[in-house]
């Protein structure tokens, strides 16, 4: 068998290979690049109106996705809150009162700080892995990238926001590029948008990322991240200490502080 036959042979099966992958298997990389085991993250997010903007600064922790951890930096007002998931308990710390809230399932679906990402989009008491069923539905390119087109439909026990997302995840890069989020009855809500793919801590990953409501296109939220740490360690090897993680939010950011000082 000569070299060209080799060549044409591989044309045809190295995209049934990677097609081969069941759409859940690309969902679960796709999470896995962006997420690792454990990471930590500095970012901005900005909130777009008509007539006015403003910005939000703010330092995430995530473990296993058992555990984030969300610790507003500024605006002055803000600085300090802290939005923790342990389990599946949210809790929300508000040092200007010394109180903190448990939130109920209810005010999952409710806007994260004025933004138009929700509680959910945030703190991800989902999982967009474990909770739903995915299947291809097609193909389409995002800025010359082909890509992936997988519908999410929520599995019957699960207690999530929306009832369907769509989410477009590139082929090559398995990085994800689009999602719609639909209502329980299929009309479509919000979009994100993800781009400006840059290398950060070793991996290629968007590095702004847009929300907006497709019924008000003059306002939106984007999301910036400019430091990122990834760790992939096993589980009990490199993962954040589950005992860091109590009700007193307070005491969780500064033992955490320690274990992520990256100045």
């Amino acid at each position: 068998m000569n070299f060209l036959t080799l060549f044409l042979i591989g044309l045809v099966i190295y995209p049934l290979t990677i097609r081969s992958q069941s759409a859940t298997e690309i969902v679960r990389i796709a999470d896995q690049k962006m997420r690792g085991n454990t990471s930590q993250a500095d970012m901005v997010i900005r909130i777009i109106r008509p007539s006015w903007s403003r910005e939000i600064e703010l330092r995430v922790w995530m473990a296993h996705r058992d555990y984030v951890l969300i610790l507003i930096q500024s605006p002055a007002r803000d600085k300090g809150m802290a939005f923790l998931k342990r389990g599946k308990e949210i809790w929300n710390w508000i040092p200007v009162l010394e109180r903190t809230i448990k939130l109920p399932p209810s005010m999952m679906s409710q806007s994260w700080m004025g933004t138009d990402f929700t509680n959910d989009d945030l703190v991800k008491e989902s999982s967009a892995v474990e909770d739903y069923v995915h299947r291809f539905i097609g193909d389409t390119i995002i800025d010359t990238r082909p890509c992936h087109k997988i519908e999410f439909i929520p599995k019957p026990e699960a207690a999530v926001v929306w009832g369907k997302l769509l989410v477009c995840i590139d082929k090559k890069d398995l990085i994800e590029l689009y999602t719609g989020f639909y209502d329980e009855d299929g009309k479509l809500v919000n979009r994100m948008i993800a781009s400006d793919i840059k290398t950060m801590d070793g991996r290629l990953i968007p590095t702004r990322f847009y929300m907006y409501p497709v019924e008000k296109k003059d306002q939106g939220t984007e999301m910036i991240p400019f430091r990122l740490r990834i760790r992939c360690d096993p589980v009990g090897d490199g993962q954040l200490p589950s005992v860091t993680f109590s009700i007193k939010i307070d005491l969780i950011s500064s033992s955490l502080a320690a274990w992520t000082k990256t100045d």
